[in-house]
Formats: structure tokens, sequence, C-alpha cells
């Protein structure tokens, strides 16, 4: 879903429901949280400035009406919200290989010092114009295209016959379930939701508390880290190969059950079943969540895991930014 914010207050307020910095240089994707007074996070998705006073939300399709409730319930008269997603098609392209695809088929320079990581880009493919957004769901170098939906068909057929000496494929959502998963990238819904902190969630990064103005959220934010977290949202791989994760499934540690598996599944690069999930905080220290012993039950047994707070795949985003 794409929803054009437009008008002379729009900066103003999207800086007041978006718990992170959204006032950067036009051209610029910022990740943040929506949240609530208690400091839930109501949506998970990105913000595009696409000019100073105009702005596309590019949030998951299936939430797209909850979002978009959102997003009008704190609309001031100046500011001006259209549901532009009938408008653009858009197409994934992500894998190592993904620039020498795209520089293949568009005319500008899409090198990583002309493009870089977090910005956009209008570029011409097949002499259609597009909007693309070097961002990447999937752990891996890649784009998303924003394309008008009239000319998608012609722009997919090229990108599929380039890619083809490429070794292009396609992947539906279980594969990109399993690669988000692996990069320990949250879904909301799922890994969070309006009962989760983005401090409880690991997303602290995407937080600025020091904004001016504030943010919808914002007390509860600083409560929380006065008083200190009771769980932290947590990357779990099991030591054994062969079982498999989806969710609910029960994290013991120390003979005891504290917490469930939100979202798993078996993770190819890592070569075993990975999960998320929130664990409780032994005491106040992060490093304790990461060193205590984890087990997993699955179908009625115990299955030694790992804990990470840092994806366990390209825990640098050096592949991602390449």
């Amino acid at each position: 879903m794409r929803s054009s914010t437009a008008g002379a207050g729009a900066l103003a307020y999207l800086n007041r429901i978006a718990a992170n910095q959204i006032d950067k240089p036009v051209g610029k994707i910022t990740y943040t949280s929506l949240l609530n007074e208690q400091g839930g996070i109501v949506a998970d998705l990105t913000i595009v400035r696409r000019a100073p006073n105009k702005f596309w939300v590019m949030t998951g399709g299936g939430v797209l009406p909850h979002d978009l409730a959102w997003l009008e319930k704190h609309a001031p008269d100046d500011v001006v919200i259209t549901d532009v997603s009938s408008a653009w098609a858009t197409i994934g392209l992500w894998g190592p290989k993904a620039r020498e695809v795209l520089q293949r088929v568009c005319e500008q320079d899409i090198s990583n010092e002309a493009f870089p990581y977090y910005t956009t880009k209008n570029l011409f493919i097949d002499a259609v114009p597009t909007y693309a957004l070097r961002v990447s769901y999937a752990g891996e170098l890649g784009w998303e295209l924003y394309i008008p939906t009239e000319f998608m068909l012609g722009v997919y057929d090229e990108i599929i016959s380039t890619g083809s000496h490429f070794g292009l494929v396609h992947s539906g959502y279980h594969a990109l379930n399993s690669l988000r998963i692996e990069k320990a990238y949250r879904h909301w819904g799922h890994d969070i939701t309006d009962e989760d902190s983005p401090l409880e969630a690991g997303l602290g990064f995407a937080v600025k508390l020091e904004k001016v103005g504030g943010f919808i959220g914002r007390d509860a934010l600083v409560r929380q880290r006065q008083t200190g977290l009771r769980k932290r949202l947590v990357q779990l791989k099991l030591k054994d190969s062969q079982p498999l994760l989806y969710h609910n499934e029960p994290i013991w540690r120390d003979n005891g059950i504290v917490g469930f598996i939100r979202s798993g599944m078996y993770g190819h690069s890592l070569g075993a079943a990975v999960g998320l999930g929130y664990v409780s905080v032994p005491g106040a220290a992060d490093r304790s969540i990461e060193s205590n012993d984890y087990e997993i039950e699955i179908a009625g047994e115990r299955i030694p895991a790992i804990a990470s707070l840092r994806p366990l795949y390209d825990p640098r985003n050096e592949r991602i930014r390449g």
C-alpha cells in the first residue's frame, strides 16, 4: 500500500505520529514505527520524502485498511491523504546480482555511490518512468520498483528477459518469509503488535526520543527506559538442523517457559530452523539474554537453541549496503 500524504502540515503531522525523525532531505527513506499512547507498535512502515511537503507512506498490502485508518484518524485539516496503491505496481528485485540485472535495463547509474542504501531515484526502464527505492525485505542487495500500473507488464517482461541470463527466479512469500526471518526483520502482526514497544522489539535505533515536539507514545517509552524492559525480542536458531519452526512454540530457559516463538521458518543460509520470539529479561543486562541456554519445545521435545539480539545472517548489513 502506498499513501500520498501532502500539504503544508505534512511534515509536522508525520513527525507527530512517527517515532523516527521524518525531517530528512527529499529522496531519503525513513523506517519507523507508529505508536499508540502506551508505546505499542500500531504500524511498521517506511516513509519517503518525495517533495518538501509531499511524502509516500509505504506499508504492507495486508494491513492497508488498518494503517490508512490510523493515518486518517490523526490527520489535521491542512494535510491530504490519498491512497494511490492502485496507480502503482511493485516489483521487488533482490539478490546478489540485482544490481547487474537492473543496470542492464535502466538508463541511469545505479552504482553504490550513485544510488546509496535507503535512498530513492527516478529511473527509466524500457522508457517507462519508474520510482526506485533502495530497500530490501529479503536481507540482500536490491530495490523496490514502483511502476505506473498500465506499464507494469512491459517492465516486468524486460526484467524477466534480462534476468534470465543471471539466474533470476521468481520467489513466493514462503521464500521471502524465510529470508526475512534469517535477517531478523520484523513482521507486524506476528513479531510486533500494538502490545509490543520498539524498545522491546529491538527497534530502538528507529526511535528519536529527543525529537522536537515529541511523538505519540514517547512518554511511555521514556518510562520503559527508566523502569527497565521486561521482555526482549531475540532471534533463535535450533542447534539441530532437522526440526522445523512455525510459530507459537514454547521457549524454555532454566527449566521454565520464558516466551513463545512469534514466527519461524527454515533458514537455508543458516542451515537450521530460525525463529523470532520474546523472552523475559533475566536481570538488567542484554548480554545475559544471549548467554543463557535456551530450548524450544517442538512436538513435546525440547530442542537446544542459540539466541541472538543481532541478526545471525549478515549482522553488519554488508550485503544490503554493498
